[in-house]
């Protein structure tokens, strides 16, 4: 279930109703009266979830899901286990975004408000400066200090002795103790996720939080997006400079190093003590292991096993790219020597 800090619950809805909503086919009878409450993906999904499967790298999930319901295409309906009813659609994940924006929505702080919501809690000590704004059920430390014009969204929680830079925007997000997050910084915004629909692209629902370890500091400027369904975390003690982008779904382990300019893709799993140089970027999906390097600048597709320094575009290991560089100066030297 989506934290309830974050996110209203808005059902539970009849999957036959659900379906007609969504675009989807559901079959008559009892099971169209089957009660939804929410959406969770396939390995993750109880008997009051609809999921959905588009993706034939999940197709060894489909048999075994726990889902009740399940968008899905006519040719894998029938690989559905026999309690899970088929909401039958062209387009299974489209029709997840539709159910799962009927089914949660996001907590706002009402403008009719006080900037500092009565029912946020702020622990004696705790400094908040012009012009913040802390909604309902926020929860601030002692001895933490809230920027001027900072915005601190319904149910974040805050530990102690935190720094939060003027103008910096924090939503769905759980922070430590001793974390800096300098001004202009971004917590929590959706993730970029879209579904391909006949009616257009529309927005993949983004129902995860962030998890801020302690210790952890974040430059001016950076976005660290909220997770798709699970968490994005940030271990302890990682550090983060200006303009950082980090995607969905990522997870950083303690004492990270991250330069000015990095992108980090959606579902990038990086160990402890990794290092990346500016500008460096990581492709989806990818895993970095303990002690890893990436040089500034560099292209990740692939993933780097832990302990070795990697460089380049695509990049590879440092020595094995020095060498092929080396190699090609010397034949455009042989080439340029023959010229003449």
């Amino acid at each position: 279930m989506p934290d309830p800090r974050f996110y209203e619950d808005l059902g539970p809805i009849a999957a036959g109703e659900l379906a007609a909503i969504a675009g989807a086919r559901a079959p008559k009878g009892e099971g169209a009266r089957r009660p939804i409450r929410l959406v969770a993906p396939l390995a993750r999904a109880g008997a009051e979830a609809v999921s959905f499967f588009s993706d034939r790298r999940y197709l060894a999930d489909l048999p075994g899901t726990g889902a009740g319901a399940c968008f899905v295409s006519e040719a894998h309906a029938g690989e559905l286990p026999a309690g899970c009813l088929a909401l039958v659609t062209p387009e299974p994940q489209a029709a997840y975004a539709r159910a799962a924006f009927r089914l949660h929505r996001a907590r706002r702080h009402d403008p009719s408000d006080p900037p500092v919501h009565p029912s946020a809690e702020i622990e004696e000590g705790a400094r908040i400066r012009h012009g913040a704004v802390i909604g309902p059920g926020a929860r601030i430390g002692r001895g933490t200090e809230i920027g001027a014009n900072a915005v601190i969204g319904p149910g974040v929680a805050i530990g102690r002795d935190c720094l939060i830079g003027a103008n910096a925007t924090i939503g769905f997000a759980l922070i430590g103790d001793r974390v800096r997050i300098l001004a202009g910084v971004v917590i929590g915004e959706a993730g970029f996720g879209v579904a391909v629909s006949r009616s257009g692209i529309m927005d993949a629902p983004q129902l995860g939080r962030v998890i801020i370890q302690d210790g952890v500091t974040i430059g001016a400027c950076t976005c660290v997006d909220r997770g798709a369904w699970d968490d994005t975390v940030i271990g302890e003690n990682t550090k983060i400079d200006n303009l950082v982008q980090i995607a969905h779904n990522v997870r950083l382990g303690r004492n990270c190093v991250l330069a000015g300019h990095v992108g980090i893709s959606g579902s990038v799993q990086a160990g402890d003590g990794v290092m990346f140089g500016g500008r460096a970027g990581i492709a989806d999906h990818v895993s970095i292991g303990d002690g890893a390097q990436v040089a500034a600048a560099s292209g990740v597709m692939h993933d780097i096993p832990a302990g070795e320094r990697w460089m380049g575009y695509p990049a590879k290991p440092m020595r094995r790219f020095m060498r092929e560089s080396a190699w090609l100066a010397k034949m455009a030297s042989a080439r340029e020597g023959g010229a003449d």
